[in-house]
C-alpha cells in the first residue's frame, strides 16, 4: 500500500494568483441579471414609455426634460449611454413589450477629445409593476459594461437624501457617498 502523501507546488511569495471566478463576490455584481432581462439602446421611440414610467416613480409629468436628454442621446456631439430594459424573460406580462425600465448616463468629453474617466447617471427608473425583478440591476449592469468599454473608472449621480429606495439600490449596487458635499439655497 503507498502512502498518499499531498502534492504541494510551491510558488513564490510575490506571484500573483489566477481569480478564483467561481468566488461570487469576485463577480460583476448583477452579470445574471444581464442574461434574464433583455437590454438594449435607448432609441426615439421609446420616450412614451420612459416618461410614463418617470411619471409612476415621481408623479411629475417630466417629458420635456426627458424628451431633451433623449434628444442628447441621439444628436448631441457627448457620448450618451442611455437604456432601456424590456419585460423580463420569466413570464411577466407587459402588453406589447414596452420598456419597464431605463438609464440615462453621459460621458463628457475631456482634453484633446478623449473621454473622461468618469460619467454621470442623469437618470434612471423602473416601472413600480416590475420592482424585485432585477430590472435595475441589469440596466445598471449593463451600463457598468458598455462604460467599461469606453474605459470610464468611476460613475456618478446625485440623490435626494430623503428618497430611501433610490439610495438603498444603489447602495446594493456598490456605490458609495463621494468626498464632494452639494449645498443649495433659494435666490
Amino acid at each position: 500500500m503507498t502512502d498518499k502523501k499531498s502534492l504541494h507546488i510551491p510558488m513564490p511569495a510575490d506571484a500573483e494568483l489566477e481569480p478564483d471566478y467561481s468566488d461570487p463576490d469576485g463577480d460583476d455584481f448583477d452579470a445574471l441579471s444581464r442574461d434574464k432581462v433583455p437590454v438594449r439602446t435607448m432609441e426615439a421611440g421609446d420616450l412614451a414609455a420612459v416618461a410614463r414610467i418617470d411619471r409612476k416613480i415621481t408623479g411629475d409629468d417630466r417629458s420635456a426634460y426627458l424628451a431633451g436628454k433623449l434628444d442628447e442621446a441621439m444628436n448631441d456631439s457627448a457620448v450618451r449611454v442611455s437604456l432601456v430594459a424590456l419585460p423580463p424573460e420569466d413570464g411577466s406580462s407587459n402588453p406589447g413589450g414596452e420598456p419597464v425600465g431605463f438609464i440615462m448616463a453621459k460621458v463628457d468629453f475631456g482634453d484633446y477629445g478623449r473621454a473622461e474617466t468618469n460619467a454621470v447617471i442623469d437618470t434612471v427608473g423602473v416601472d413600480p409593476g416590475f420592482a424585485g425583478k432585477g430590472i435595475g440591476h441589469a440596466l445598471l449592469s449593463q451600463l457598468m459594461v458598455n462604460l467599461s468599454g469606453l474605459q470610464v473608472e468611476t460613475l456618478e449621480t446625485q440623490v435626494a437624501r430623503e428618497n430611501f429606495d433610490l439610495l438603498g439600490f444603489l447602495y446594493s449596487c456598490g456605490f458609495e457617498p463621494s468626498q464632494r458635499l452639494v449645498f443649495a439655497r433659494e435666490v
